[in-house]
């Protein structure tokens, strides 16, 4: 059965990072009214809801999901909350693993925790591709096998079997949303398309980047948030762990031949060996079958590769946008 969120208190934890700042948009545009976790920091900075135009309609606050006090002060009265709060970092999770533990697995515990505290009757635990590891089969549905070949991904794996923990044992109305590759606007440049878009843009004769031949099932970031809007609408979907994509599967060499053709650019490939993640760590192959949250929520994608990719160029090349990039530093 399908619930309208308007009214709906609603808490986004991650909101200041780039798939939080979009879906509390969405939620905004379906009259939700929205709390928003934002990592404490001195500058009293909000990150990606800074530049959002509908901040002002959005409860910010400050903290930790590390911390147990905080979570439970934060949740109350929410009815719905997604937990997108996490290192998400592939490379800093081989350099800094135990962060991962306590943000991801602790902060998931502390979030289930918290909701179950307060009486929430939604908990979206947002988790992610990367937990399948190397298709073992394609498209990859959610049966597939979780292999952890990366501390991030472990980290990840442990989190959704807590929050699914909450679920059997407590009876806490969770879902595991798990998003594929998702790209747009505000994304961070160390992942592989806000990469080549903005070396292109700051005028670059060669572009660095790491293994071009794994694939990927990319999701443009306005349906991946319609997706998980419909997840939390939709009661058949509590105790489900479901897959958002859009069942198409590029290679990275692919998308970055699809950017240079629209942006009308000659840029040259350079192989940077720092780029490469250890031999048995690389993911070589994802591909989402969505056809799950298509059958639960009649979800469908509406933007193409293409038609996402224009959009991501758009903004990326706005100068204002542009300068918040240091397109010459590879950032792990």
């Amino acid at each position: 059965m399908s619930n309208s969120l308007k009214n709906k208190r609603v808490l986004v934890t991650g909101a200041d990072g780039f798939i939080g700042s979009h879906l509390c948009e969405e939620l905004l545009i379906q009259g939700a009214n929205v709390r928003a976790l934002n990592y404490y920091n001195s500058f009293n900075n909000w990150g990606w809801l800074e530049s959002i135009e509908l901040k002002d309609e959005i409860e910010i606050i400050s903290g930790d999901v590390r911390d147990t006090a905080f979570c439970l002060e934060l949740t109350r009265d929410m009815e719905i909350v997604f937990n997108l709060a996490a290192l998400i970092a592939i490379p800093y999770s081989y350099i800094a693993p135990e962060s991962y533990i306590d943000t991801n697995v602790k902060g998931a515990l502390n979030m289930c925790q918290a909701a179950r505290a307060s009486g929430s009757d939604r908990v979206i635990q947002i988790s992610t591709s990367e937990v399948y590891g190397t298709a073992k089969y394609v498209p990859i549905d959610e049966a597939h096998e979780l292999q952890p070949q990366s501390p991030y991904s472990a980290s990840k794996i442990g989190a959704d079997s807590i929050a699914m923990s909450f679920f059997y044992a407590f009876e806490l109305p969770v879902t595991i949303a798990r998003p594929f590759n998702v790209f747009g606007p505000r994304q961070s440049a160390r992942a592989v398309i806000p990469t080549i878009i903005t070396q292109i843009a700051a005028g670059k004769k060669s572009i660095a980047l790491g293994d071009l031949t794994p694939t990927r099932d990319f999701t443009y970031v306005k349906d991946t948030c319609r997706a998980l809007a419909l997840i939390a609408a939709h009661d058949e979907t509590v105790g489900q762990t479901i897959n958002i994509g859009s069942n198409f599967e590029i290679s990275v060499h692919d998308v970055v031949m699809k950017i240079k053709e629209l942006m009308n650019s000659d840029i040259e490939i350079i192989h940077d060996s720092t780029r490469i993640r250890p031999k048995d760590s690389e993911v070589f192959r994802l591909w989402c079958d969505n056809s799950k949250i298509k059958g639960l929520t009649g979800f469908e994608p509406e933007y193409t590769l293409e038609k996402g990719l224009n959009e991501t160029i758009e903004w990326f090349t706005k100068s204002e946008n542009l300068t918040l990039y240091k397109e010459g530093i590879y950032n792990v």
